[in-house]
């Protein structure tokens, strides 16, 4: 779920703090400089290209009844364990900035989109990930169960239910805001549907390319059984 139309108040506090939230954020991921892995191995920079090109034609798939609000999947669950959060969250902005510059979401809500559908799943993932890494046991099917399927499904509901809840806050139409409410009755579809898509892919992944899984130690989860 991402805006493209601006709903929210004009020069509403929302927007001024959402956006203040992602430069931030965005800030703590870029300080960790995830260029550096990417000019070191030439094989990632590949790799991370193709997804993020697959990721900008993938959201040209969207549900959209109305004009200001888009349904879609984000994959930004499947981006944060394959190539951790920075580079997730990079991609993810070169993706809403596209569509910024296509003309298909106002420019104001580039602040709110980043926190919907890149700070929010991609905090989600991480914060499963590193439970399933310190705290349940060595084993690939809870790893890709775990955080494949449901972190997946969780980042979704998280990312579904703050786009309601700043619409609840900012909303200066009474109708949009009655649209909102119904489309949050669409998350339990999203939900499976993007649970499905991270789980199969990470399936596949860890199947033949463990390697190329960031978040996942192949030694640990395959090599010591």
């Amino acid at each position: 779920m991402s805006f493209s139309q601006a709903v929210l108040a004009p020069g509403c506090w929302l927007l001024v703090l959402c956006a203040l939230v992602s430069l931030v954020l965005y800030g703590l991921a870029l300080a960790q400089r995830p260029w550096r892995a990417l000019l070191a191995d030439t094989a990632l920079q590949h790799r991370w290209l193709a997804a993020s090109v697959a990721v900008l034609l993938m959201w040209q798939l969207r549900a959209q009844a109305v004009e200001w609000l888009s349904l879609h999947l984000m994959f930004t669950a499947l981006l944060t364990l394959v190539f951790k959060a920075p580079l997730a969250l990079v991609t993810i902005l070169i993706v809403n900035l596209a569509a910024v510059v296509t003309g298909r979401v106002d420019w104001p809500l580039l602040g709110v989109n980043l926190l919907v559908t890149g700070v929010m799943p991609a905090l989600v993932t991480v914060l499963i990930w590193r439970l399933v890494d310190r705290r349940l046991p060595d084993n690939l099917m809870v790893f890709l169960f775990v955080c494949g399927f449901f972190g997946a499904a969780l980042s979704t509901l998280a990312a579904g239910l703050v786009a309601v809840g700043l619409m609840m806050l900012g909303a200066d139409d009474a109708h949009a805001l009655y649209q909102a409410m119904e489309y949050a009755r669409f998350l339990p579809l999203l939900m499976p549907s993007e649970a499905f898509i991270t789980g199969m892919l990470m399936a596949i992944l860890l199947v033949y390319h463990p390697s190329w899984v960031a978040t996942f130690n192949d030694h640990r989860y395959i090599d010591t059984k």
